[in-house]
């Protein structure tokens, strides 16, 4: 029988994985720039943490959560986002605490059942980052400042930032019966879901992705006009700091998040030279999430990245990081003695260097050679009785084709040298 991968999943095979790790380096690193620390939680959480956390009504809750009983009958879901579970680690470590602010972010695979199709997996992979503990809109800036800082380290600079506030509970349920008013007329010709929807979160109905319903949406109210004056003022507060970063965004009334514990901020961040799935990464502010939860009444913001569509929008663009072959091969020929000290001399560069070798030491070196270049090394280190008698290596460029004599004591340097300058 012969075996193939899950449907909405993929393997990443070792000449892609250059790419990945691209994007998951630089996460990491601009990460830490903007004072971010990491937190890793589970894969699966208990279910009742994204019906309360997520929302009932999304579609990630009732359509596309992996959802299963363990051993003893309990209900576990694997993450459909990397929020709530993180919130979750802060209620339960006692982390989560008024007037104390946590910087962190989040890397690694997201399960959704949803329709595979270009940039859309069920197994996906997330970058995030959550600012927890303040209502300040200078966090908000913050967070959007770092995912378009993240973009643009890669040369993403076409995008655009769609930026909305859905308002909060207190402002939110006047806006609600104002949608419920225009939608009323519509109702019996939207989709079952809105027609669920208009009864217990309207503003979903902006999330709908029915061209019928997406069409009747056009005409929906701003929620712009409805904000509270709290929130008018934080909204207005985003823009400023925005503008004084020289950040470029576009108001966008209709945009919503596809999960409930948004409040006030929402935005997206899009690549304006995509089509379909142009959107790379979004987020907002969520501050009634940790106490829906459980936990004390503590704000935050954050937002995810698709590294999926980060890719993909990379790779359109001539900019997808491929496998640089950098590392070195040492290649012998000779008897025990040889095999012997080449041996030796692989665990010591290996010490400082990525370094392989052929395990077949009876094949020539043309044979080794060949070997050298299908795993990627940039340099072949070649020891035979000759280098061996004078304490040396023959170093061979296997891009240029020039080689050289190196002493074994000062080998290590020479190639990490040689490794630094090629890059």
């Amino acid at each position: 029988m012969k075996f193939q991968g899950p449907r909405g999943t993929q393997d990443i095979l070792p000449e892609a994985a250059a790419g990945w790790q691209a994007l998951e380096d630089r996460a990491r690193q601009v990460s830490a720039r903007h004072g971010y620390r990491e937190i890793r939680t589970p894969i699966f959480e208990a279910t009742e943490l994204f019906l309360r956390g997520v929302g009932e009504t999304t579609d990630i809750v009732t359509k596309e959560m992996y959802t299963f009983a363990d051993k003893k009958g309990r209900s576990l879901t694997l993450r459909p986002e990397g929020t709530a579970g993180v919130m979750r680690s802060l209620v339960e470590h006692g982390l989560a605490q008024a007037g104390r602010i946590h910087r962190l972010w989040y890397l690694g695979p997201m399960f959704r059942y949803d329709r595979p199709q270009a940039g859309r997996y069920r197994q996906f992979h997330q970058w995030g980052a959550e600012c927890v503990g303040t209502e300040n809109p200078n966090a908000d800036v913050e967070i959007i400042l770092l995912l378009v800082d993240y973009l643009a380290s890669f040369g993403l600079e076409k995008t655009k930032v769609l930026l909305n506030s859905v308002g909060h509970p207190g402002c939110r349920p006047a806006y609600a019966e104002k949608l419920r008013a225009y939608l009323a007329p519509h109702k019996e010709s939207l989709c079952g879901d809105c027609q669920m929807r208009f009864e217990k979160n309207p503003l979903r109905v902006l999330d709908c992705k029915v061209p019928h319903d997406k069409e009747v949406a056009q005409g929906i109210p701003s929620i712009l006009d409805s904000l509270c004056d709290d929130c008018r003022t934080h909204f207005d507060a985003v823009q400023k700091g925005l503008d004084a970063l020289g950040v470029v965004y576009e108001l966008d009334p209709r945009l919503v998040r596809g999960l409930d514990y948004y409040t006030r901020t929402a935005f997206e961040v899009h690549d304006l030279a995509r089509g379909a799935q142009s959107a790379l990464g979004g987020g907002g502010r969520y501050d009634g999430l940790v106490e829906a939860i459980g936990g004390p009444a503590v704000p935050g913001v954050g937002f995810s990245a698709g590294l999926e569509r980060i890719l993909n929008a990379l790779e359109e663009q001539g900019r997808r990081p491929v496998f640089q072959a950098d590392g070195v091969f040492v290649a012998r020929m000779g008897g025990e003695a040889i095999e012997k000290a080449a041996l030796a001399l692989v665990r010591s560069l290996r010490q400082s260097l990525p370094v392989t070798f052929d395990f077949e030491s009876t094949k020539s070196l043309g044979a080794q050679l060949k070997q050298a270049d299908k795993l990627g090394a940039r340099w072949a280190v070649i020891l035979g009785e000759d280098e061996l008698s004078a304490s040396e290596a023959t170093v061979k460029d296997l891009k240029a084709g020039a080689q050289e004599r190196v002493a074994l004591a000062g080998l290590a340097d020479h190639l990490m040298k040689n490794r630094e300058n090629a890059r």
